[in-house]
């Protein structure tokens, strides 16, 4: 049995022939989730996982990417975080999972870092044990932007940012071929929902390595199929761009996990981020032959990554509680 609950799903569902409930018993976990509302009058799906019999070592807030959604692979992930002592939270972005919105649409990416703000200060508010408690962001793909703007935002109240695969540029593979990414500013603007983008693949297929975890994220029925929108396309593109003028800000304690062989999310982008950011306190780790869902890698390589990331947080989350849950 693997360190990561992955290892116990099936080509169907992430709880393998478990229902929820019994494999959230099984990893000694509760779950609850809840619906807020936010400025624009959209309903949002957060969740979270607490574990059980224990006092939480610290606090995790788990950022998903595009196309994404907290319930499927990155519950998993979350389940992990929550059975080795974190108290641990997610959001569906708008558009996303359970939440509100036009699918899949991102024309603001400004709009989902104020979502994600508001809930997890709620969050940590609601949690009063919590509020002494080392905070960490854990994040994938896009939403290692979305975390990246965060921590840019809210200096100093988060103890770690962990980025799995981030996109802090969109690989060369992947990116729609000229002349179309020049025509994507007219497209965002007179018709920014139209799904005009084509990419070069489907992003599921490239993503997992191992054959039935491709099955498993193709049988997600949240999962969001199709050309990416104008007006996302443009944005997304947008974001690299202003993220790679911005390293230099970054000042969070960092961890940045990713594959060799990612042919969605560049690993030269994050390598120059690990180089140019201003963290005192930073750790890159590019696994040599691995893709761009690390958790898509086969049993073996799973539990390498993720022990790693565990023990990361472990120690910053220790040095934390010892100098008083004083942030970085």
């Amino acid at each position: 049995m693997g360190l990561h609950p992955v290892s116990e799903a099936n080509t169907s569902s992430p709880f393998g022939s478990l229902s929820a409930a019994e494999f959230y018993s099984r990893h000694s976990v509760a779950h609850s989730s809840a619906y807020f509302t936010n400025p624009s009058g959209l309903k949002l799906f957060t969740q979270w996982w607490t574990p059980l019999n224990r006092p939480p070592l610290g606090l995790i807030a788990v950022v998903h990417g595009f196309t994404g959604e907290s319930s499927w692979f990155l519950q998993l992930t979350s389940v992990l975080f929550a059975k080795s002592g974190y108290l641990t939270c997610a959001i569906d972005h708008r558009g996303h999972g359970f939440s509100d919105g036009l699918t899949a649409h991102i024309p603001n990416i400004n709009l989902i870092v104020d979502d994600c703000i508001s809930f997890f200060d709620d969050f940590r508010k609601r949690h009063a044990t919590s509020s002494a408690l080392p905070s960490f962001l854990y994040s994938e793909s896009l939403g290692g932007a979305i975390a990246l703007y965060i921590t840019l935002r809210q200096k100093h109240q988060w103890n770690g940012l962990i980025l799995s695969g981030a996109m802090c540029s969109i690989s060369h593979k992947f990116k729609p071929p000229w002349p179309l990414q020049h025509l994507l500013t007219i497209a965002a603007t007179l018709i920014p929902t139209w799904r005009v983008v084509p990419t070069r693949g489907s992003i599921a297929g490239v993503s997992f390595k191992e054959p039935w975890k491709r099955k498993l994220a193709f049988s997600n029925p949240n999962r969001t199929a199709g050309k990416p929108r104008a007006a996302t396309a443009y944005e997304l593109v947008r974001v690299c761009e202003d993220l790679q003028s911005r390293f230099e800000e970054v000042e969070v304690p960092l961890m940045i996990v990713h594959g060799g062989e990612d042919v969605v999310c560049d690993p030269a982008s994050v390598e120059e981020l690990y180089r140019r950011c201003s963290s005192k306190d930073k750790t890159l780790k590019v696994y040599s032959g691995m893709w761009h869902q690390l958790i898509g890698e086969s049993e073996e390589n799973v539990d390498l990554v993720f022990g790693d990331v565990l023990d990361w947080i472990k120690k910053r989350a220790y040095i934390s509680t010892v100098n008083g849950g004083s942030k970085a």
